[in-house]
């Protein structure tokens, strides 16, 4: 079973966006992700890293860490968001029903919704004063 881990550590703000999906990318390019996987992976990613940089520190910036593993049997790649914002546990949100009109839905949780059907499996813990997100996806 072979492992890649990389690691980057940057102020979580919504201009850094291009640079994670930049770092994500690249992993995925190494082994020649299909397109449609990878648009699925960086939807994610966005989806939780622009949810860390609006939410995780109440209006003043902090880090975020994004860590990048690629396993191999079967290939799949781990995502993990560390930042040290409110705890904040987005998989804890009831999924909107999508059945009713967009007039009907609550606003709000979509986005964490749609990275729940695209990824394999999400796992969040707080941990040590760190929210600590993990997306897996099979490739």
């Amino acid at each position: 079973m072979g492992e890649t881990l990389k690691k980057l550590e940057l102020e979580a703000k919504t201009d850094n966006l291009d640079q994670v999906l930049e770092f994500v990318d690249s992993t995925l390019e190494e082994v020649e992700c299909s397109i449609k996987t990878q648009t699925q992976i960086d939807i994610a990613v966005e989806e939780i890293f622009v949810n860390i940089a609006h939410y995780a520190y109440n209006n003043v910036i902090g880090n975020a860490t994004i860590l990048v593993e690629m396993n191999t049997d079967p290939l799949t790649i781990s995502i993990t968001f560390i930042d040290n914002g409110t705890p904040y546990d987005p998989l804890a949100k009831a999924d909107p029903d999508v059945t009713l009109s967009a007039e009907e839905r609550e606003i709000g949780g979509l986005g964490i919704f749609m990275v729940k059907k695209t990824m394999d499996d999400i796992k969040y813990e707080y941990k040590d004063g760190k929210n600590i997100l993990t997306l897996r996806k099979e490739i």
